[in-house]
């Protein structure tokens, strides 16, 4: 029948998805809410590429398995470029805590349930809803979480696909997050001040132009270090969750990230206790040039957020 419009994907699960900066804090907060008795919250898996997802994991899965050279390594520059996504999407999944065969099965019986290479978005999104469901399953827990990181620029898209869905978005000072692109993450991270900038004003405020009521929670990386207890409990309410001390000694509860880093940027960092360390390392990281640079694109956002100014005038932007 001609004309037909098919119906948008609603996914009946009510995973937490956890949304931020690369570098905001995403890691920790993933890790401190998976300390929660009733949870099992994982990193970021990456799944918008590439084009052909599903053939493109099992035949990542594959190589793996018989240590094809061609995946040496766990970085873009040790990878052979044509695997890389699909080498680093079950890396993702393991830090989760699934076997490689896990993968593979629920790969292989999505694909075949829908007659395609899972190369659409709503297909995707169900392989990513079947990973944290499986997990769910697996560890008892009675919700599942995992990173958008980025992504949670389109919040509108995954709150519709996930409409039980809540999100919690984690923002860190845009000054210390440049600081730690540029001395930390050269190698990915951002290069200059003006792309720093310019990239967390996005992440920060395009979130608020569709997110859902009542769904949404945006806290602060510095509030989480230096008030952990409160902060916690403010996301804790959000998911409609009691309290409970396990989330105050993640360091010192099991997961999946830290049994399997593979490389993960943060997992050393997250698998200490929270301290306030890293708060204003722009101050002795960045140059009062390049202070006065990212506060002149972004420093109305910047005071909107609460962070003091080092410049009187941080003009017009955000």
């Amino acid at each position: 029948m001609s004309g037909l419009v098919s119906s948008p994907l609603i996914l009946p699960s009510n995973p937490v998805l956890l949304g931020g900066e690369n570098r905001s804090g995403t890691t920790v907060l993933s890790i401190v809410l998976d300390s929660y008795p009733g949870l099992v919250v994982g990193p970021e898996i990456d799944f918008t590429d590439p084009v052909n997802l599903g053939p493109h994991i099992l035949a990542a899965c594959d190589m793996i398995d018989r240590r094809d050279p061609r995946l040496a390594g766990a970085t873009k520059e040790t990878v052979d470029p044509e695997w890389f996504d699909g080498a680093h999407f079950v890396v993702q999944c393991e830090r989760f805590g699934l076997d490689r065969d896990d993968v593979r099965n629920l790969v292989i019986g999505l694909m075949a349930e829908r007659g395609t290479d899972l190369s659409s978005l709503d297909d995707r999104c169900r392989l990513i809803d079947s990973i944290g469901e499986l997990r769910r399953e697996q560890t008892g827990a009675g919700r599942w979480g995992l990173k958008l990181q980025r992504r949670i620029r389109d919040i509108g898209t995954y709150a519709a696909i996930w409409p039980q869905a809540h999100f919690i978005h984690i923002i860190r000072d845009g000054r210390d997050l440049a600081a730690s692109h540029l001395k930390t993450v050269p190698d990915w991270g951002y290069r200059t001040i003006a792309e720093a900038a310019n990239g967390w004003l996005e992440i920060v405020t395009r979130p608020r132009e569709t997110a859902p009521d009542g769904r949404y929670l945006e806290v602060r990386y510095e509030d989480l270090v230096a008030r952990p207890r409160q902060t916690i409990e403010r996301m804790l309410e959000h998911l409609g969750l009691p309290w409970d001390e396990a989330v105050l000694h993640h360091a010192e509860h099991k997961h999946a990230l830290f049994d399997k880093p593979w490389g993960h940027p943060a997992a050393e960092a997250a698998a200490k206790p929270l301290d306030t360390g890293r708060r204003g390392r722009y101050r002795h990281d960045l140059t009062p040039a390049e202070i006065e640079e990212f506060e002149r694109i972004a420093g109305k956002e910047l005071q909107h957020l609460g962070y003091d100014l080092s410049t009187p005038d941080p003009g017009s932007a955000g």
